[in-house]
């Protein structure tokens, strides 16, 4: 099975290889696109989010050693704060401290995992919709859900929890800003290069074959780049039709998302499998609850 994915992959980098040598001034305009957004849409949410957080965990941490709750409470407040994939570095990050046991953090993974508000009421509500209520809900929903989640699964939580204490950061902010770094670098990495793959692939659709209709458009931006397929759906649906679009792409994400969760979980060597179980989880129930609940 590992052979034949391996194989896969090489036939798909040979493929994209040979498309941006083909290609070149698609792909230039598709990396200014993924630029243009990551600088626009996310960096100014993010890095300063990533850095606070950062350095706020490394305040409140002692010597002593930290009751598992009240830990995987303050990791779900920051994620919450921060947005995806701020949650993801610090679980990471916590595990390679060995706060948090590779058990609790394959589901803290997936239930720490949200868009920022500020990305949300900023660039969805303000930028895009014009009207913040829409946020709001969302939020509303997505964090009941997660808090209920994490009260059914406290109890698997806790039994695997780690005594482990922290080690106390001399210098917290220069450490927080010296991670933040190679996160930031990941989210622009994974933005930029689905970026560049969906503009190239868009204009060889078009050429090769059949003209692809708006909406097939703006589906494979959205599977390759939520940011990307947020702005193009805005653009074609109406304002009744696109916050559900809107809340499918916010829950399933993106290839883009899921890059940049895999890249920071496998650095502290974290299983994937539940994580992925609890994003399919998340995929199925939070639009069927905003239809329930707001449509």
């Amino acid at each position: 099975m590992k052979r034949k994915i391996v194989i896969f992959s090489i036939f798909i980098c040979m493929a994209l290889i040979l498309l941006l040598l083909l290609f070149p001034e698609h792909a230039h305009e598709g990396v200014d696109l993924g630029t243009s957004l990551f600088m626009e849409a996310l960096f100014p949410y993010l890095l300063p989010y990533l850095i606070l957080t950062g350095w706020f965990i490394r305040l409140t941490t002692t010597n002593n050693t930290s009751h598992p709750l009240s830990l995987i409470l303050k990791i779900y407040v920051i994620s919450a704060l921060g947005g995806f994939p701020t949650g993801s570095a610090t679980i990471s990050q916590l595990v390679k401290q060995q706060a948090l046991t590779r058990t609790q953090a394959a589901y803290l993974l997936g239930i720490c995992h949200s868009p920022s508000p500020l990305f949300l009421i900023g660039f969805v509500g303000q930028d895009l919709l014009g009207q913040t209520s829409f946020s709001w809900n969302y939020l509303l929903l997505l964090h009941s859900f997660s808090l209920l989640l994490l009260l059914f699964l406290h109890k698997k939580l806790l039994t695997n929890s780690t005594q482990s204490a922290f080690e106390k950061d001399p210098y917290p902010f220069s450490s927080s800003v010296k991670e933040s770094v190679p996160t930031v670098a990941v989210v622009a990495a994974t933005i930029i290069f689905f970026t560049t793959v969906y503009h190239v692939l868009l204009h060889n659709t078009a050429l090769f074959f059949t003209h692809l209709p708006p909406t097939g458009q703006a589906f494979l931006g959205g599977i390759l780049e939520m940011t990307n397929g947020l702005f193009l759906f805005n653009e074609l649906l109406s304002a009744e039709l696109f916050p559900l679009i809107a809340v499918i792409l916010l829950t399933a994400q993106s290839f883009s998302i899921h890059l940049q969760v895999v890249v920071l979980a496998k650095s502290a060597d974290i299983p994937l499998k539940v994580y992925v179980f609890i994003r399919l989880l998340y995929c199925l129930c939070i639009p069927l609850l905003y239809i329930l609940f707001f449509m």
